[in-house]
């Protein structure tokens, strides 16, 4: 029960940091993309794909979370119009269909291979772009504007795939938290027997 208990603990911190860090960079970036610097800019940069692909690899489905606060984040910082929350929150959620992909081919394969993480991540990114595609028709967005998103968005998956490569070598970052914590406890246990 205990275990169960820190576990949790462990994972709702972990969740709201994620969250207060997605929060905080996709304001900075957004507020930066409508300065008079890059307002004539032609693309868009997120770190939404990122930072949900990796809370997904942590906790699974949980990274829903991020990925619609990703697009509540955007909507308020960039304002406008009523509709854009649903095509960029609903579309963002369009990403969880990757936690099934992951789990079908095996989260530590993922981690561990060479090529597929990136693949990964590159599934959360174009999930959303198809998301928030398929949302902007329903609500009546012409073709033409639709299919810019990911167009526009593209640098958006260079720095997904920059971020996961980074963050893929770092030590249980890009790893399923509940095998990472039975890792940690693992040595610990050895660590401790070894002392004795």
């Amino acid at each position: 029960m205990e275990k169960k208990r820190s576990t949790a603990a462990y994972r709702g911190i972990d969740l709201f940091l994620f969250a207060l860090m997605l929060a905080v960079f996709e304001t900075i970036i957004i507020r930066a993309a409508g300065s008079r610097v890059f307002s004539d800019q032609a693309f868009t940069v997120s770190l939404a794909s990122a930072i949900t692909a990796i809370v997904y690899m942590r906790w699974n489905a949980w990274g829903g979370i991020h990925a619609a606060l990703a697009g509540l984040v955007y909507c308020v910082a960039l304002g406008g119009g009523i509709t854009r929350y649903p095509v960029y929150i609903a579309g963002n959620l369009f990403s969880l269909l990757a936690v099934p992909l992951t789990s079908r081919i095996g989260k530590e394969r993922v981690r561990a291979s060479r090529w597929m993480y990136l693949a990964c991540g590159a599934a959360v990114w174009a999930l959303m772009q198809a998301g928030r595609m398929i949302m902007s028709l329903i609500f009546g967005a012409p073709v033409a504007e639709v299919i810019r998103f990911p167009l526009t968005d593209s640098l958006s998956l260079v720095f997904t795939l920059v971020i996961l490569w980074i963050v893929k070598r770092l030590d249980g970052v890009y790893e399923d938290q509940n095998r990472y914590l039975e890792r940690v406890h693992r040595e610990e246990r050895t660590k401790g027997e070894d002392t004795e």
